[in-house]
Order: C-alpha cells, then structure tokens, then sequence
C-alpha cells in the first residue's frame, strides 16, 4: 500500500482543556474509581457534555474521537470494531474485544455478537470509557485488543428533561430522562426510514436506576432493557459503486432484518471491609436475536439466546485489588432455511433447506485476579497484576450428528455444508499477567508503560457450528502480547498524551479455504497515538490527536491460497482519526466544526484490491433560547463526499456499505422543571 504521511488531528475541545488529564477520574482500569494518574495504559474517554454535543445516531460518531479506535458502521445499528486492530471479520473476530455496561459485559464470555454494542445503552451515557490494548489480566477472557464500557447516570434531584429531533430519511428520536433524589429513568426510543431503499430500524431503550445508602452500605440496582427491529440493506456491488447515486440507494437485500432484545439486572453493593472496601455485583442477563443471513448462500435464519446469571467480587485497598467472578450461562443456537437455494448445483445440493444446526450449551465461568500497586519513591509506582480463568462449555446437539439434512437422507457432492458434532465438552484455563511503571517527573508529567498479556478462550460457535467435514473443532485460546510505552502531562493551557504499543497475536482463529474452523495465525500490531489539547481563552477550544499503525500477517495462515506473511491486514487503514473545533461565542450560542478521516487500506488479505479511503466534514451547533429551550442542528457530510463506511472484496467483486450524503438533523431541548 502506498504510504501518506498524514496527520490525524480531533480538534475537540471543551472549556476545561485545561484541566489536567491526569487527574482525570477513570473506572474502566480497574474495576474501580482511581485518577489516569495511577494507571500505567492509555484510557479514551467521552464524557457527557461531549456526548451531549454529538448526540450520535450510531456508536461510531462518539468513537471515532478516541485514537486508535474505528467502529466501522454497517447498516442501521450494525457495526465491526477496531480496538489498535484491523476490522476483524468472519470467524476469529467475534470477541476479540470486551463491551461492557457499568462494568458488566454486555454478552456472556462465548456468546459474543460483533454487533453487540447496539444493546448498549449509549445513547444515555453519562460516560464512554475505551481500555486500549489487552485488559484480560482485569477482565478475563475477550477484553484481548481492548475494552469498551458505557457508564449510565446516576439520579440527581429535580431533573426533568425532555429532548427531541428530527433529520434526513425519516428519522425521528424522543429522549426523556426524570429523576428524583434516588430513583432515576432515562428512554430513548428511534425510528429511522433508512437510506436506502426498504432499509430502516426502530429501537427503545431504558434505563432505570436506584440509589439507596445506608450506616455502612451504598446500594446501587439498574435495569436496561433494548429492542432493536431493522430492516437491513445489504452490500452493493462493484467497483466504486459507491460513488453511483442511483446505485447508493440500492439495496440488494429487501427481505433482510434483524431483531435483538436485551435484559440486565444489575446490583452494586460498596461496603467498608477491614482496611479496603468491598464491591459485590451480582446480575443477571438475557439476550436473544433473530435476523435472516442474507450474505450467505441460502439465507438461513439464525435464533439464538442466552440466560445469564453472575456475581463479581472485588476487594481494594490502598496497594491492593482482589477479585473473585463466577458466572453460569445456558445458551440456545437455531438456524434454519426456509427457502431452496439459488446458485450453481453445487451450492443447492449441499446447502438444503430446514434446520441447519439446532444446539444447546451450558457454559460455566470463574476467574480471580490480584493487583498490587505500591510508590516505590517519590516518583516511581510499579504495578503488577495477574488473573486465572477456567472456562467449560457443556454443549448438547438437539438435531441428528453429522452433515445430513435434518430428516436424516444424505446431500450430494460427498455431503451437507452443515456438520453437526455429537455431544461434548470443552475446558480452557488461561493466566494473564502485567507488569507496569509510572515515573512522575514532577506533578504534571508522567511517563508509564506496561507489559500485558492478553486472552480469548474460543467461542461456542467455533466450536459447535462446524461445517463440511470437519467433526471436531480442535482449536485453543488466542493470545496477545503486548508492550506500550508513553508521556502525558499538561502546561497550563495545553494537554498531552503520546503513547506507542506494539503488540503481537498468536494462534488466532479464522475459517480456513476448506470452510474449517481453525487456529494458528499470527499478527503483528504496531503503532503510535498522539493526542494533544489546547485551550484560546474561554471561546476556542482546540486539541490533536493521531493514529499511525501498521497491521501485519506474521505468517500464512490458510484463509487463503496465496502466502501471506508480510502483507498487511485487510480493512486496517494505516491512519484514522477526527478533528473538531469549538467556538463559544458567548454564553447562548456554540459551533463545532469536525473533520473525520479513514486513511486507505486493503479490502483483501491478498493485497490486491484497496480503497482509497475518505474524509467527512460534520457542524454541529445549538443556541440556549433560555433557561428551559434549547435549539440544536448538525448537518453531516457537509460537503456530500460520496464514500463507503466499509470496503472489503469478496466472492469475486468490491463490496461496499453505503456512506450517507448530506443530512441535516434539528433537535429541541426542554426542560420540565
């Protein structure tokens, strides 16, 4: 790929730039509250006011503010992530990042979904934090490239707001948030008519939260409920199709959807213990989906859900943090194709209709982590952490062993794509160490680093939804090494962060040219992150931040005919990043003018196919009428830049989602009191 030497720059800034950032208060590190100045890695944050300002309509729009992340959109509410990584796709990819909600995962560790952060309730946020690099020595199994956690608020007293908006191709959002002393409820509920044609969703969420404080206790209950419906708009085909106006609002894929709910109950128990405090969180979860698989041959149904029920325990003190987790999980996959196949005879002899695959597993989980800090002198903390988890999964075929059809009688051509194995169970155990320093040259600028492994045990369908003849899945847990260096500090009106990480992946999973599921790949990942912030008194706000990395194959792993070693990953742009501008003219008004950029990349492990990449142009701006009215608009891709959200090459053509062209959103603010 060629090489352009570009500054990515997110000219971001509110009032309090400068502020120091190391003194910022974090909780996704640890599991607990403690300032970025006592955490030797790299914590993206978006607090509430910047949430406010870009009320996103998807998770990408807040994200790509953080270095080294790309939530790269899909249709609707779909996306794939990219945490210091390529987009990971296909087999391998699920899981290979943490999403949490108030510290809990949205999805049972072996159950996770690339789409799963839609079942957060980010549109509520009090806060998004963004744990770069492995976090599995914390978190356990899949926070390997990073971890996402959205932060709900807490009740306060007297809130009644109400905001609602409008904007391009029928969309319509209706937030309300009421709060007492301490019972808070916050909704959000979407329409949106979609940009392509028969292509839209509708989603509701909610929150509810309850604070109650006691001698010795502080007791905090949440629920979250979402429902996602969408109808989905699929691919569009072709080289640069996606600069073809008429072929933009195509869309291939009519009879496509997705449906999604989601339920979490979740306590908080903090209470004095000995010379620490104790965290007590027990919860509960159940997620189902059911879409139409309308990428593949055949366009199966898939059903699938999971009952989760948990308790994690976390002792700390000043040097000290202990951690006890258990979870149990009974989980359910059905697919099954309704309609006859079309394509070659090959396709529709091996590739039959009814159920596919129809299985239960039950999946137990303990982890237990110890961390030790201690101030070596005035200057120097070292920090050292380590975690065992031990994962069983129990699965139980529900249909007939092999690759038959369902009612027994064999396919052509040697046998069904589908192979269904004969009941088992599988067992990993896995340790994750880190060792790491922070040296304090005086009070405003720190220099850390760190040494981290990272882990994801295989998911259960890598393990149970086999195909061709491939009757056990013989595959271990993918692991991550990884060593990240950096400064931040602040001088008066300027901030700054600089970090580098350079990290190596082995054994990691994938689907090979036999349509097996196996392990040993391997990936290297390097790269440098730059974000600076600076304060022009109390009107412009301005800040930088840059991403540069480098994504390799470390060897040639079978999911393709071709060698691979050397080339670079595919859909893993060299540099990404944003840029805005604040401008306050007074206390009514404010403008914020954002640039986005996707560098180029690979839409192929072979190296043969790119795209070019793109650059978006956002405004957003409000005006406080008064104390209860406040007016909002944001129109994006201001400069109606035709690109595509993601660009990959597969069976034989260029496959692009669709970017949208200019679109103008308005929204009112109100509050009830």
């Amino acid at each position: 790929m060629p090489t352009r030497s570009i500054m990515l720059v997110m000219l971001s800034l509110p009032c309090y730039a400068t502020a120091s950032i190391i003194d910022e208060i974090v909780v996704t590190a640890t599991k607990h509250t403690q300032p970025v100045r006592e955490v030797p890695s790299t914590i993206g944050m978006i607090d509430g006011d910047e949430l406010s300002t870009i009320n996103h309509t998807h998770i990408n729009e807040a994200l790509h503010r953080v270095p080294g992340v790309w939530i790269s959109r899909g249709n609707g509410q779909e996306h794939l992530t990219a945490i210091r990584s390529p987009v990971l796709t296909g087999a391998g990819s699920c899981g290979a990042f943490l999403m949490l909600q108030d510290g809990i995962s949205l999805r049972a560790p072996g159950f996770c979904n690339v789409n799963e952060l839609f079942e957060a309730s980010t549109e509520l946020a009090s806060r998004i934090e963004v744990l770069k690099g492995p976090g599995s020595a914390i978190y356990g199994s899949n926070a390997m490239h990073g971890a996402v956690n959205v932060l709900t608020p807490s009740p306060v007293t007297g809130l009644r707001r109400l905001r609602v908006e409008s904007g391009a191709d029928d969309y319509y959002r209706g937030r309300l948030s009421l709060s007492s002393g301490a019972l808070r409820a916050d909704f959000s509920g979407t329409t949106h008519g979609g940009y392509q044609d028969q292509s839209g969703f509708d989603q509701q969420k909610l929150l509810l939260k309850y604070q109650l404080q006691t001698n010795t206790r502080n007791i905090t209950t949440s629920l979250s409920i979402t429902n996602l419906n969408q109808e989905t708009a699929g691919f569009i085909r072709g080289p640069l199709v996606y600069k073809d106006a008429a072929a933009r609002r195509a869309n291939p894929n009519p009879e496509a959807y997705r449906d999604a709910r989601s339920f979490r109950l979740l306590s908080e128990i903090r209470q004095p213990l000995g010379i620490g405090e104790l965290l007590t969180r027990p919860y509960l979860r159940s997620v189902s989906m059911t879409f139409l698989q309308h990428f593949l041959p055949g366009q199966a149904i898939e059903e699938n859900d999971h009952n989760s029920a948990g308790l994690q325990t976390l002792w700390t003190s000043q040097h000290w943090n202990l951690g006890l987790e258990v979870e149990h999980t009974s989980g359910h996959l059905k697919e099954t194709q309704p309609n006859a196949t079309i394509g070659s005879p090959f396709l529709v002899a091996t590739i039959p209709t009814g159920k596919h695959y129809d299985y239960d597993v039950t999946a137990s989980q303990a982890g237990t982590f110890v961390q030790y800090q201690n101030q070596l002198t005035a200057t120097l903390s070292v920090i050292a952490a380590a975690r065992f988890q031990f994962t069983h999964y129990d699965y139980e075929n529900r249909m007939i062993d092999g690759r038959t059809r369902d009612d027994g009688t064999p396919c052509g051509f040697g046998g069904c794509r589908f192979n269904r194995p004969t009941n088992r169970t599988d067992s990993f155990s896995n340790w994750s160490p880190k060792l790491g320093f922070i040296y304090s040259a005086n009070d405003n600028i720190q220099f850390y680093g760190s040494l981290t492994r990272g882990f994801r045990a295989p998911q259960t369908t890598e393990l149970y939804r086999l195909q061709n003849d491939q009757n056990v899945s013989d595959i271990d847990s993918v692991q991550l090494d990884s060593l990240e260096v950096g400064f931040r500090g602040n001088a008066g009106r300027f901030n700054y962060k600089v970090s580098v990480f350079d990290m190596n992946k082995d054994n990691f999973i994938f689907r090979d040219t036999y349509r097996q599921n196996v392990d040993g790949g391997q990936t290297s990942h390097r790269g440098i992150e730059v974000n600076l912030a600076f304060s022009l008194g109390t009107q412009i706000t301005a800040s930088l931040a840059m991403t540069r990395a480098q994504h390799e194959y470390d060897n040639n792993p079978s999911l393709s005919a071709s060698p691979l070693k050397g080339n670079e990953i595919d859909t893993a742009p060299e540099t990404i990043g944003s840029a805005t501008v604040d401008w306050l003219p007074n206390e009514q008004l404010g403008l914020e003018l954002e640039w986005v950029h996707v560098g180029e990349y690979y839409q192929d492990p072979e190296n043969r196919h790119q795209y070019e990449g793109h650059d978006l142009i956002h405004l957003r701006g409000y005006w406080q009428i008064n104390d209860a009215l406040r007016l909002s608009a944001r129109v994006m891709n201001l400069t109606d830049e035709a690109y595509a959200e993601r660009a990959d090459f597969a069976f034989g053509s260029d496959r692009y989602f669709v970017g949208t062209p200019v679109s103008f959103f308005l929204g009112v603010d109100l509050d009830l009191k």
